[in-house]
């Protein structure tokens, strides 16, 4: 099956099989001759191919999508054994090469298929299994890590940049909602005790599912140290109410940073939105229903 590309970003560059077979033969000869077959993907930031059966290859497909590689070979190795869902497992990295500029990897394959709420057989079961994960990464020592510049930074960090993106809005969404469902995320405390690990992306692209079960989370590109309400966003750009309040309950999560974690996926959401509007239908259709997810979440908690 041949995979339509659409390029999402002015400076992305072209990324098929025919390089990745070309790369791999060159700097890894042992897996040269393996299939190679691109891996179809609502991910931003890396094309994936599928090396053989058991190994993928991400190329950035962006000069700011790029050490990532680098990224996970240094700190992934950190959580080994010590969370209850696959990861990703860094097997080499590449060099650039073959026309391409950057740095690129092969990682070991995860089964499983991207994560959409019906291929879950029991939402309320995946709720507490990613709460699971959460808790065990926040448990893991941050000492050294890598503090949060992007994703669990405080949420008044992305004010600018949200406010942006609603102005880009009129006619997509109801822009008086979602500035009042900002504001009030924006009044939420701000995080006041140490930071914590977080993966910073845990939407239902970078979740893998196999016979409707979590299997893995992967993309680990926001890993850092910082406010644990980012990681929150699962509540609304996957679950639905009866689970979201099993995964709440699962974490033990006081009000302030629920509401931290709400304003999270909001923001998100409302950044993706336009950037992707005629890129990434899949992630816009995400983006919409996140949207719609916390104005309807916000109005139940008023009344």
């Amino acid at each position: 099956m041949v995979i339509a590309v659409v390029k999402m970003h002015d400076d992305e560059v072209d990324i098929d099989e025919s390089l990745v077979r070309r790369l791999v033969a060159e700097q890894f000869p042992r897996w040269a001759g393996l299939s190679v077959r691109r891996v179809a993907s609502a991910g931003t930031d890396n094309a994936l191919f599928r090396l053989g059966g058991d190994k993928t290859v991400r190329l950035p497909r962006t000069p700011e999508a790029t050490g990532q590689v680098e990224y996970d070979l240094r700190w992934l190795p950190r959580f080994a054994g010590r969370l209850p869902l696959a990861v990703p497992e860094p097997l080499g990295r590449g060099l650039p090469g073959e026309g391409y500029a950057w740095t690129w990897g092969v990682y070991r394959w995860l089964d499983g298929e991207e994560v959409t709420l019906d291929r879950l057989a029991d939402s309320c079961a995946a709720a507490i299994n990613l709460a699971e994960f959460v808790c065990a990464l926040r448990r893991v020592d941050p000492a050294g890590g890598p503090l949060a510049t992007n994703r669990g930074v405080p949420l008044a960090d992305r004010d600018d940049l949200t406010r942006k993106a609603i102005s880009q809005l009129h006619g997509e969404v109801d822009v008086d909602a979602v500035i009042a469902a900002w504001d009030e995320a924006l009044a939420a405390p701000a995080w006041t005790e140490p930071p914590v690990w977080v993966h910073g992306d845990l939407a239902p692209g970078n979740l893998l599912a196999s016979h409707g079960r979590l299997t893995a989370v992967i993309d680990f590109a926001c890993l850092a140290v910082g406010d644990p309400a980012c990681d929150l966003q699962p509540a609304w750009n996957l679950l639905a109410a009866g689970s979201r309040e099993a995964f709440r309950a699962a974490l033990g999560v006081d009000q302030d940073s629920w509401s931290r974690g709400r304003g999270w996926a909001l923001s998100v959401a409302l950044v993706q939105l336009p950037y992707y509007l005629h890129t990434n239908p899949a992630l816009v259709a995400n983006s919409r229903r996140v949207i719609s997810e916390v104005l309807a979440d916000r109005l139940a908690t008023q009344r």
